[in-house]
């Protein structure tokens, strides 16, 4: 496995592959790696002949009072974590070498409409962060196919709108959340959970599971959440927001939607944890 911080290395080691029409698969993280993102490249060396792996903590999805300066930093280790799991190439890249004019200069992209309520309300410009930084990795590794979990749903339908709007010619695909065997979804933010921050946190995960039983069980919408915020709350948690929305969309439901995802975002003390789990709605 190759390690890289150079743009020009990467493009070079990249053409003999691209030239001989084999299939590059990217998978982007910001490394301090999990078995979640593990389950990406995992998918990936299924899928193609060259994963890439990109490990970049991106300075323009963080808000002003979030943890940029102290999310962990762990090269090493998720380097040879991506090593055991077959990848070919890691790409990790400075700040200067991705915006060398600065943040400020740097162009930004924006995807409208499914950036906007969610994550979008409580993390403004986070998903501008997001888009211009995929934008430019998909045009350094130029791959084939994009691998992006679930868990981050939202963040997964604005990739697809971003490909589809600027005709990026790459499939998306979307890989199952990972979870913890009491039902917490994997994710870097959870190392900052206390000991018994942690044994509460998969009450988010029941929680939703409740609300989709209660739905597929006919109880309204309006009612499952309600009941949902009042669970959480008792539980311990700060809500950002628990919302139903069209799963492949995330427009409102209607009368006539029948797949819908239930999305969460809450505080646990400082920690913020998000999750989501798709429904089919009854007819």
């Amino acid at each position: 496995m190759l390690t890289l911080h150079d743009i020009a290395e990467l493009r070079a080691h990249l053409n003999l592959p691209r030239r001989n029409g084999q299939r590059i698969a990217l998978v982007p993280t910001m490394g301090n790696l999990h078995a979640g993102h593990l389950a990406l490249v995992d998918a990936a060396r299924r899928d193609a002949d060259v994963v890439v792996a990109t490990i970049f903590v991106n300075p323009l999805q963080f808000g002003a009072n979030e943890d940029f300066s102290s999310y962990p930093r762990t090269l090493e280790a998720d380097t040879q974590a991506l090593a055991s799991h077959g990848c070919d190439i890691v790409f990790a890249p400075s700040a200067d070498a991705l915006y060398p004019h600065g943040l400020e200069a740097h162009t930004h992209v924006s995807v409208p409409d499914v950036s906007e309520g969610l994550c979008g309300a409580n993390r403004p410009g986070h998903f501008n962060g997001v888009a211009t930084v995929v934008s430019l990795l998909f045009n350094l590794v130029q791959p084939d196919v994009a691998y992006f979990g679930r868990k981050d749903y939202q963040q997964l339908m604005v990739i697809r709108k971003l490909v589809a709007d600027l005709h990026f010619p790459i499939e998306v695909v979307g890989v199952p959340t990972q979870r913890a065997e009491d039902g917490l979804a994997l994710s870097s933010r959870n190392g900052y959970l206390s000991a018994a921050q942690r044994q509460r946190a998969p009450a988010l995960y029941r929680t939703l599971c409740h609300m989709h039983d209660a739905l597929r069980a006919s109880e309204s919408p309006p009612t499952t959440l309600r009941d949902g915020l009042a669970a959480l709350t008792e539980q311990g948690f700060k809500p950002d927001y628990l919302e139903l929305r069209r799963a492949q969309d995330l427009g409102p439901i209607a009368p006539d939607t029948q797949e819908a995802i239930l999305l969460v975002a809450a505080h646990l003390g400082t920690t913020r944890l998000i999750d989501n789990l798709p429904v089919s709605l009854p007819r």
